[in-house]
Protein backbone atom coordinates (compact mmCIF):
# COMPACT_ATOMS: atom_id res chain seq x y z
CA UNK A 1 0.00 0.00 0.00
CA UNK A 2 1.65 3.81 -1.02
CA UNK A 3 1.80 6.28 2.14
CA UNK A 4 -0.60 8.30 2.57
CA UNK A 5 0.15 11.65 3.41
CA UNK A 6 -1.87 14.15 5.71
CA UNK A 7 -1.67 17.31 7.16
CA UNK A 8 -3.50 19.99 9.36
CA UNK A 9 -4.11 23.57 7.80
CA UNK A 10 -4.40 26.46 9.83
CA UNK A 11 -2.52 29.96 10.83
CA UNK A 12 -0.71 29.37 12.96
CA UNK A 13 0.27 25.86 12.61
CA UNK A 14 4.19 25.57 14.14
CA UNK A 15 2.81 24.90 17.41
CA UNK A 16 0.83 21.81 16.83
CA UNK A 17 0.78 18.74 18.38
CA UNK A 18 -1.29 16.71 15.78
CA UNK A 19 1.97 15.36 13.61
CA UNK A 20 3.59 14.03 16.47
CA UNK A 21 -0.09 12.83 17.89
CA UNK A 22 -0.73 10.92 14.46
CA UNK A 23 2.49 9.65 13.42
CA UNK A 24 2.82 7.79 16.70
CA UNK A 25 -0.25 6.30 16.12
CA UNK A 26 0.31 5.38 12.39
CA UNK A 27 3.59 3.71 13.51
CA UNK A 28 2.27 1.80 16.46
CA UNK A 29 -1.33 0.66 14.40
CA UNK A 30 1.17 -0.13 11.44
CA UNK A 31 -0.47 1.93 8.83
CA UNK A 32 1.35 3.20 5.88
CA UNK A 33 0.74 7.01 6.74
CA UNK A 34 2.19 10.63 7.07
CA UNK A 35 1.22 13.81 8.85
CA UNK A 36 2.47 17.04 8.93
CA UNK A 37 2.06 20.70 8.86
CA UNK A 38 0.64 24.12 6.21
CA UNK A 39 0.80 26.96 7.16
CA UNK A 40 -1.96 28.48 5.20
CA UNK A 41 -2.86 32.24 5.17
CA UNK A 42 -5.77 31.91 3.04
CA UNK A 43 -9.00 30.14 4.03
CA UNK A 44 -9.72 30.03 0.46
CA UNK A 45 -7.22 28.33 -0.94
CA UNK A 46 -7.53 25.39 1.11
CA UNK A 47 -9.02 23.27 -1.67
CA UNK A 48 -6.52 24.26 -4.18
CA UNK A 49 -3.33 23.52 -1.61
CA UNK A 50 -4.59 20.03 -0.23
CA UNK A 51 -5.47 18.51 -3.98
CA UNK A 52 -2.40 20.28 -5.23
CA UNK A 53 -0.38 18.17 -1.84
CA UNK A 54 -2.54 14.96 -2.93
CA UNK A 55 -3.16 15.04 0.45
CA UNK A 56 -5.67 12.20 2.02
CA UNK A 57 -7.32 14.12 4.79
CA UNK A 58 -6.64 16.87 6.87
CA UNK A 59 -7.20 18.88 9.86
CA UNK A 60 -8.37 22.49 10.16
CA UNK A 61 -7.77 24.72 12.74
CA UNK A 62 -8.12 28.20 13.51
CA UNK A 63 -8.63 30.43 11.26
CA UNK A 64 -9.64 27.67 8.77
CA UNK A 65 -12.99 25.96 9.80
CA UNK A 66 -15.60 27.98 8.43
CA UNK A 67 -13.26 28.31 5.13
CA UNK A 68 -12.97 24.32 5.17
CA UNK A 69 -16.56 23.78 5.04
CA UNK A 70 -17.17 25.56 1.56
CA UNK A 71 -14.18 24.18 0.39
CA UNK A 72 -15.73 20.73 1.14
CA UNK A 73 -18.16 18.74 -2.03
CA UNK A 74 -20.10 17.15 0.96
CA UNK A 75 -20.50 17.98 4.08
CA UNK A 76 -21.77 14.86 6.70
CA UNK A 77 -23.20 14.61 9.93
CA UNK A 78 -22.72 17.18 12.52
CA UNK A 79 -20.15 19.59 10.74
CA UNK A 80 -23.23 19.86 7.91
CA UNK A 81 -25.81 21.20 11.16
CA UNK A 82 -23.13 23.52 12.04
CA UNK A 83 -21.63 25.18 9.10
CA UNK A 84 -17.43 23.79 10.46
CA UNK A 85 -15.70 21.57 9.04
CA UNK A 86 -12.35 20.57 11.50
CA UNK A 87 -11.68 16.90 9.21
CA UNK A 88 -11.44 16.71 5.89
CA UNK A 89 -11.17 12.96 3.55
CA UNK A 90 -10.57 12.59 0.20
CA UNK A 91 -12.71 10.09 -1.08
CA UNK A 92 -12.50 9.25 -4.84
CA UNK A 93 -11.28 13.09 -5.99
CA UNK A 94 -14.30 14.60 -3.66
CA UNK A 95 -13.81 16.26 -0.69
CA UNK A 96 -15.58 15.21 2.35
CA UNK A 97 -16.03 17.50 5.65
CA UNK A 98 -16.39 16.21 9.18
CA UNK A 99 -16.31 17.82 12.84
CA UNK A 100 -14.83 15.91 15.42
CA UNK A 101 -13.93 19.39 17.74
CA UNK A 102 -17.38 18.68 19.62
CA UNK A 103 -17.58 15.55 20.55
CA UNK A 104 -13.88 15.81 21.64
CA UNK A 105 -14.47 18.33 23.67
CA UNK A 106 -17.29 16.24 25.57
CA UNK A 107 -14.08 13.90 26.01
CA UNK A 108 -12.26 16.31 27.30
CA UNK A 109 -14.64 17.08 29.65
CA UNK A 110 -15.81 14.56 31.01
CA UNK A 111 -15.45 14.66 34.44
CA UNK A 112 -16.99 18.00 34.70
CA UNK A 113 -20.18 16.64 34.02
CA UNK A 114 -23.00 17.13 34.40
CA UNK A 115 -23.00 20.78 33.84
CA UNK A 116 -26.42 23.47 33.20
CA UNK A 117 -25.08 26.60 32.41
CA UNK A 118 -21.92 27.33 29.95
CA UNK A 119 -20.24 30.73 28.77
CA UNK A 120 -17.95 30.26 25.75
CA UNK A 121 -15.41 32.86 25.00
CA UNK A 122 -14.91 34.27 21.63
CA UNK A 123 -17.54 33.09 18.78
CA UNK A 124 -15.77 31.38 15.77
CA UNK A 125 -15.59 27.99 14.57
CA UNK A 126 -15.17 25.95 17.29
CA UNK A 127 -17.72 27.95 19.32
CA UNK A 128 -20.13 27.05 17.02
CA UNK A 129 -19.58 23.71 17.11
CA UNK A 130 -19.15 23.87 21.00
CA UNK A 131 -22.35 25.94 21.35
CA UNK A 132 -24.23 23.78 19.06
CA UNK A 133 -22.88 19.97 20.69
CA UNK A 134 -23.55 21.27 24.44
CA UNK A 135 -27.15 22.49 23.57
CA UNK A 136 -27.93 19.03 22.56
CA UNK A 137 -26.94 17.81 25.88
CA UNK A 138 -29.47 20.32 27.79
CA UNK A 139 -26.86 22.55 28.62
CA UNK A 140 -27.78 26.29 28.51
CA UNK A 141 -25.15 28.07 26.36
CA UNK A 142 -24.28 31.55 26.04
CA UNK A 143 -21.14 33.27 23.92
CA UNK A 144 -19.45 36.22 24.92
CA UNK A 145 -17.57 38.13 22.33
CA UNK A 146 -15.96 41.24 21.42
CA UNK A 147 -17.29 42.73 18.70
CA UNK A 148 -21.23 42.20 17.82
CA UNK A 149 -20.82 41.30 14.12
CA UNK A 150 -19.84 37.66 14.70
CA UNK A 151 -22.65 36.97 17.95
CA UNK A 152 -25.41 37.33 15.45
CA UNK A 153 -25.35 33.82 14.21
CA UNK A 154 -25.68 32.80 17.49
CA UNK A 155 -28.34 35.37 18.44
CA UNK A 156 -30.39 34.31 15.28
CA UNK A 157 -30.20 30.47 16.44
CA UNK A 158 -30.91 31.14 20.17
CA UNK A 159 -28.18 31.30 22.01
CA UNK A 160 -27.88 34.01 24.43
CA UNK A 161 -25.13 36.51 23.56
CA UNK A 162 -23.03 39.78 24.72
CA UNK A 163 -20.32 41.80 23.98
CA UNK A 164 -17.93 43.07 26.41
CA UNK A 165 -19.73 46.57 26.64
CA UNK A 166 -23.00 44.64 27.05
CA UNK A 167 -22.51 41.65 29.48
CA UNK A 168 -22.75 41.29 33.08
CA UNK A 169 -20.85 39.02 34.92
CA UNK A 170 -22.41 35.95 36.41
CA UNK A 171 -22.15 32.66 37.82
CA UNK A 172 -21.75 29.53 35.40
CA UNK A 173 -20.96 25.81 35.58
CA UNK A 174 -18.12 25.72 33.06
CA UNK A 175 -16.27 29.16 31.06
CA UNK A 176 -14.63 27.73 28.24
CA UNK A 177 -12.29 29.69 25.92
CA UNK A 178 -12.35 29.06 22.32
CA UNK A 179 -10.29 32.36 21.36
CA UNK A 180 -6.65 32.79 20.34
CA UNK A 181 -5.79 34.54 23.16
CA UNK A 182 -2.23 33.31 24.80
CA UNK A 183 -1.72 31.39 22.45
CA UNK A 184 1.02 33.37 20.84
CA UNK A 185 0.82 36.62 23.52
CA UNK A 186 -0.07 37.24 26.89
CA UNK A 187 -3.50 38.49 26.27
CA UNK A 188 -6.71 37.49 27.75
CA UNK A 189 -9.82 36.70 26.16
CA UNK A 190 -11.74 39.29 27.57
CA UNK A 191 -11.14 42.16 29.37
CA UNK A 192 -9.85 41.39 33.61
CA UNK A 193 -12.92 43.23 34.84
CA UNK A 194 -15.07 40.78 33.50
CA UNK A 195 -13.28 37.43 33.35
CA UNK A 196 -12.05 37.60 37.11
CA UNK A 197 -15.70 37.68 38.35
CA UNK A 198 -16.68 35.24 35.96
CA UNK A 199 -14.25 33.10 37.39
CA UNK A 200 -14.94 33.42 40.34
CA UNK A 201 -18.03 32.34 40.31
CA UNK A 202 -17.49 29.11 37.81
CA UNK A 203 -17.40 25.68 38.98
CA UNK A 204 -14.98 24.89 35.87
CA UNK A 205 -13.21 26.54 32.99
CA UNK A 206 -11.58 25.16 30.04
CA UNK A 207 -8.86 26.04 27.26
CA UNK A 208 -8.74 24.92 24.09
CA UNK A 209 -5.17 26.14 23.98
CA UNK A 210 -2.70 23.11 24.72
CA UNK A 211 0.82 23.08 25.46
CA UNK A 212 1.48 26.28 27.54
CA UNK A 213 -0.09 27.74 30.43
CA UNK A 214 -1.84 30.59 29.18
CA UNK A 215 -3.00 33.74 30.89
CA UNK A 216 -6.25 32.76 31.40
CA UNK A 217 -5.20 29.45 33.01
CA UNK A 218 -3.16 31.33 35.06
CA UNK A 219 -5.85 33.10 36.53
CA UNK A 220 -7.50 29.76 37.04
CA UNK A 221 -4.73 28.59 39.07
CA UNK A 222 -4.47 31.53 41.15
CA UNK A 223 -8.56 31.55 41.90
CA UNK A 224 -7.78 27.50 42.87
CA UNK A 225 -10.56 26.94 39.93
CA UNK A 226 -10.49 23.47 38.39
CA UNK A 227 -9.32 23.93 34.99
CA UNK A 228 -8.24 22.20 31.60
CA UNK A 229 -6.12 22.70 28.50
CA UNK A 230 -6.97 21.71 25.05
CA UNK A 231 -4.86 18.48 25.24
CA UNK A 232 -7.80 16.37 26.25
CA UNK A 233 -9.92 17.55 23.51
CA UNK A 234 -6.68 17.07 21.00
CA UNK A 235 -6.83 14.26 21.96
CA UNK A 236 -10.42 13.25 21.76
CA UNK A 237 -11.40 14.96 18.82
CA UNK A 238 -7.95 13.52 17.28
CA UNK A 239 -9.03 10.13 17.78
CA UNK A 240 -12.16 10.57 15.83
CA UNK A 241 -10.25 12.29 12.58
CA UNK A 242 -7.93 9.52 12.85
CA UNK A 243 -11.14 6.88 12.79
CA UNK A 244 -11.95 8.69 9.52
CA UNK A 245 -8.89 9.13 8.01
CA UNK A 246 -7.98 5.29 8.20
CA UNK A 247 -11.61 4.04 6.98
CA UNK A 248 -12.63 2.85 10.47
CA UNK A 249 -9.79 0.15 10.26
CA UNK A 250 -9.12 0.19 13.72
CA UNK A 251 -11.57 0.77 17.05
CA UNK A 252 -11.42 3.95 18.66
CA UNK A 253 -10.11 2.49 21.69
CA UNK A 254 -6.84 0.94 20.27
CA UNK A 255 -6.48 4.16 18.66
CA UNK A 256 -6.59 6.54 21.95
CA UNK A 257 -3.81 4.17 23.94
CA UNK A 258 -1.37 4.49 20.98
CA UNK A 259 -2.61 8.32 20.40
CA UNK A 260 -2.06 8.96 24.72
CA UNK A 261 1.37 7.40 24.16
CA UNK A 262 2.43 10.53 22.02
CA UNK A 263 1.60 13.04 24.95
CA UNK A 264 4.58 11.52 26.85
CA UNK A 265 7.23 11.24 24.00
Amino acid sequence: MDKKLFAIFGDPVAHSRSPLMHNHTFRVLGFEGCYTRIRLEDGKRLRDVFLANKLSGANVTVPHKEAAFNACDEVRGFAREVGVVNTVVEENGRLVGYNTDADGFLFAVRDFLPLETVLILGAGGTARALAKRLRTEGMQVHVLNRSAERLRPFADDGFGVATWESFTPKAFDLVVNTTSAGLQDDALPAPEKLLRPLLEGARYAADAIYGKTTPFLAMCQALGLPAIDGAEMLLGQGVLAHALFTGGRFDNDVIERAMRESFVL
